[in-house]
């Protein structure tokens, strides 16, 4: 998505770089507004990185294939945020490309 024009700010606790860029260990120490909290974690762990993404104030979270909370998706809706669940970003972006 970066090489679409996507501002990627990564955020990872295991890591202090990833694709070339500073990654943060949790939402909170993301220094800008973010506006889409893209969800690549085991579905156990899902709900952690939402209630962080409704905390920071995101306007969206995007749960990858595969990634089903149904319980985090209902908190996130019922905070105002958009929600994408069981979907691949790129996919989706790529789909929309051709239409």
């Amino acid at each position: 998505m970066k090489r679409v024009g996507c501002k990627v700010i990564p955020v990872n606790p295991n890591e202090t770089e990833v694709f070339g860029e500073k990654s943060h260990p949790d939402l909170a120490s993301v220094p800008e507004k973010i506006d889409l909290v893209d969800i690549f974690r085991r579905p156990a762990e899902a709900g952690k990185a939402v209630d962080e993404a409704i905390a920071v104030g995101a306007k969206a979270v995007w749960l990858q294939e595969g990634v089903i909370d149904n319980a985090a998706a209902k908190r996130a809706l019922n905070a105002g945020l958009l929600v994408v669940m069981d979907r691949c970003w790129l996919k989706e972006h790529l789909r929309l490309r051709r239409q």
